[in-house]
C-alpha cells in the first residue's frame, strides 16, 4: 500500500509495509470526518509521543504530516474517569470545536479561530456555571485562581484547538481546559502540545467541513488508541 505526505505542493508518495494498516483504519471510531489527528504515547506513563494528522480520500486515509507530542506530566488516563488536577492527558476520541490563539491565525487557516485578549479566560472553577468555557470576562461565580488567564501564556498559546472533552455536558471534577497547543518547556497539565510550527501546520491544514477530530491513546494496553 502507497501513503502520500503534502508538504506545501510537494506530494511524496512512500510504501507501507505490505498488509500494514493506516492507524485510523485499526480505530474503534474515527468521529465520521474525512480528517483526523492521532496522538499516540509508547505507554500510560509517557509524556512523550507522536501526533499525525490523516485525511481520507477515495476510502482511504493518507498521512499528511507528524510531529514529536507531549502529553501531561503524569502520562495519560482514561478520559472517561479522570479526575481534574492530576495532570494527566485523558484518551478518547474528541471533536475539536474551535481553535484560538494570541496571534494572528496562519494565513490559509479555515477553521474558526478565536483571538485570545486580555479579558480571555478558562473558567476551570467546579462551582461555577460557566465550568470548562472559555469566558470574556471572568464571571463573579469563576474565581481567577481556578482559572486561566489566556493572555499569560504566551508561549503555548500562541496558536490551539479545542479538544472537546469533557465539553458539551460537563462534569465538574473531570477536568478542564484540554487543548492542542504549543510546546512550552516541557510535559504539559493535561493538554497535548506540539512544537510551533507544526501547530501552525495544522491549522492550515484543518477544514471544518470535512469534521477533524482527535484521536488519544497508548500503543497497546487499556488505553490503546484503537479502542476509541
Amino acid at each position: 500500500m502507497r501513503t502520500a505526505l503534502v508538504t506545501g505542493s510537494l506530494i511524496v508518495t512512500t510504501l507501507l509495509p505490505h498488509g500494514h494498516q493506516p492507524l485510523p483504519d485499526q480505530l474503534a471510531d474515527t468521529g465520521g470526518g474525512s480528517q483526523l489527528i492521532t496522538a499516540v504515547a509508547p505507554a500510560p506513563g509517557s509524556t512523550t509521543g507522536r501526533v499525525v494528522w490523516w485525511e481520507r480520500w477515495a476510502g482511504r486515509w493518507f498521512e499528511k504530516g507528524s510531529a514529536e507530542a507531549r502529553f501531561g506530566a503524569k502520562g495519560l488516563t482514561d478520559g472517561a474517569t479522570r479526575v481534574q488536577g492530576t495532570n494527566t492527558t485523558p484518551t478518547g476520541l474528541y471533536a475539536l470545536p474551535y481553535a484560538f490563539g494570541i496571534r494572528r491565525a496562519p494565513a490559509g487557516t479555515q477553521y474558526p479561530y478565536r483571538r485570545v485578549t486580555d479579558a480571555s479566560w478558562w473558567c476551570q472553577d467546579n462551582a461555577s456555571s460557566s465550568y470548562n468555557r472559555w469566558v470574556e470576562p471572568l464571571p463573579a461565580d469563576c474565581a481567577p485562581g481556578e482559572s486561566e488567564h489566556l493572555v499569560t501564556y504566551a508561549r503555548q498559546y500562541a496558536h490551539g484547538m479545542v479538544i472537546a472533552f469533557n465539553y458539551d455536558r460537563p462534569v465538574h471534577g473531570r477536568g478542564a481546559g484540554i487543548f492542542l497547543h504549543v510546546n512550552g518547556k516541557g510535559a504539559t497539565a493535561g493538554c497535548v502540545s506540539v512544537p510551533q510550527e507544526a501547530m501552525r501546520a495544522i491549522l492550515r491544514w484543518a477544514d471544518p467541513r470535512r469534521r477533524p477530530h482527535i484521536a488519544i491513546g497508548t500503543q497497546t494496553g487499556d488505553l490503546a488508541i484503537t479502542r476509541y
